[in-house]
């Protein structure tokens, strides 16, 4: 009411057109609906153009899934919204104040907040189709309620803000007043200091967007992907930020539950020695990290299909990731391709059909170049395969599922052809 009788007053000289919002949560019943005809008449007498409406947010809440004072805050300000774009409104003018301030620092801080939300909230910042502005901050509570008295105001009073049941009712109630005792404009202190984080993170995210132009290396609405070597290659502080625009774009409004904590647990992915790992963040966000490579998505990592197909000589087969042929070709010493892509055998050594399967548990190649066997697990590893194409990769087997080829990764010595050697099988890969 302070504020809207403040506003009254400067009408005309600043010929301002107020609109009046309010929003009954429901919570209190019928005192929550006084509350709402107190401000429609107070509107009405003083020809304030009034916009209310009366919300269920504890059905929202439900639905949501989310705590009392969040699913408030959403509907509140989804009407706030409507609300500003109907009247195509330059400023929604919110009554926050000093005090205000100052438990919200505190409780961001104790929640583990980041970046520009450690300042708590700011004096004027975007909103819909204007700004939002809170004119009260340079304010304490007592000198509000001091031009209430003055001016002869009677605001309504919200009986839960004297109860412990919330969290930033009992800051209000036990950490303010000793604060105010140790210095009795604190909230000027915080305002400053919240001036101060908002500038300082003004500047440092300018520094950090261009490394993180630089450690992307794909971005879609829901994905990213990043170099984790590039990532580690800037100061600690800026990896910090760097990882903050990166939640940032993808949930675009970074919900309450995330917290400098999954920062730190990403970055303890990042620098540990395994080359692998994941994480689970809020809202569905998976962390992958594989090798040099780092993916934060929302997508549905399904596991892929296991195959075990019957792969036809002469022929081809087509598998997830290319194509591959064979074909068997007489053989005098003449030299066929030999690289990662092509596999070279003593048809004689082979004992048909062929398969191209997936990996399966146990998998062991006679490796060329080694005695004995090696895990195709290990292979995978040593070749610093991405994790998330191991379980697709194409594996060809012979009639005794024998491996002889682990595709474009690793040959088997079994049927090596030979000086000895009569006819060959060919086996290309082509992605």
């Amino acid at each position: 009411m302070a504020l809207l009788h403040y506003l009254l007053q400067l009408k005309e000289r600043w010929q301002l057109t107020i609109i009046a919002a309010h929003v009954d949560h429901m919570f209190r019943g019928e005192e929550s609906k006084e509350d709402y005809r107190y401000v429609e008449g107070y509107c009405h007498k003083n020809d304030i153009v009034f916009e209310g409406t009366h919300l269920n947010v504890t059905s929202y809440k439900r639905e949501q899934k989310i705590s009392a004072q969040l699913a408030a805050r959403e509907c509140r300000y989804e009407f706030f919204e409507k609300i500003m774009t109907k009247y195509d409104a330059h400023y929604l003018a919110l009554g926050h104040h000093g005090d205000d301030q100052i438990e919200t620092m505190l409780m961001r801080q104790v929640r583990g907040s980041f970046g520009k939300s450690r300042a708590g909230m700011p004096v004027k910042r975007s909103f819909a189709c204007g700004e939002i502005i809170r004119p009260f901050l340079c304010l304490e509570k007592r000198e509000i309620e001091d031009y209430c008295c003055r001016m002869q105001l009677k605001p309504r009073r919200d009986p839960s803000n004297e109860k412990d049941d919330y969290v930033r009712n009992r800051f209000r109630h036990s950490i303010l007043p000793f604060l105010k005792k140790e210095n009795p404009n604190v909230h000027e202190r915080f305002q400053q200091q919240s001036e101060f984080i908002y500038e300082d993170e003004q500047f440092l995210d300018e520094v950090a967007e261009k490394h993180y132009r630089k450690v992307i290396i794909k971005k879609a609405e829901d994905k990213i992907i990043f170099s984790v070597s590039a990532l580690q290659s800037v100061p600690m502080s800026l990896q910090r930020r760097v990882i903050h625009l990166i939640l940032k774009y993808l949930y675009q409004t970074i919900p309450s539950s995330l917290s400098s904590i999954h920062i730190e647990d990403l970055l303890t992915l990042l620098h540990a020695e395994r080359p692998s790992g994941q994480l689970y963040f809020p809202e569905g966000l998976r962390v992958v990290r594989s090798y040099d490579r780092c993916f934060l998505t929302f997508e549905q990592l399904n596991k892929p299909e296991p195959y075990n197909l019957i792969f036809d000589v002469p022929g081809f087969i087509d598998v997830p990731s290319g194509v591959l042929t064979a074909d068997i070709k007489d053989y005098s010493g003449q030299q066929f391709p030999n690289n990662l892509h092509s596999c070279i055998c003593d048809v004689e050594h082979i004992t048909f059909p062929l398969c191209v399967r997936t990996r399966q548990p146990g998998d062991r190649i006679a490796a060329l170049g080694i005695n004995g066997t090696k895990k195709v697990k290990n292979i995978f590893i040593d070749q610093k395969i991405d994790r998330t194409k191991r379980d697709s990769w194409p594996i060809v087997v012979d009639g005794n599922g024998d491996i002889l080829w682990i595709v474009g990764l690793q040959k088997s010595r079994l049927a090596r052809a030979s000086t000895q050697t009569k006819r060959v099988l060919t086996l290309m890969f082509q992605n």
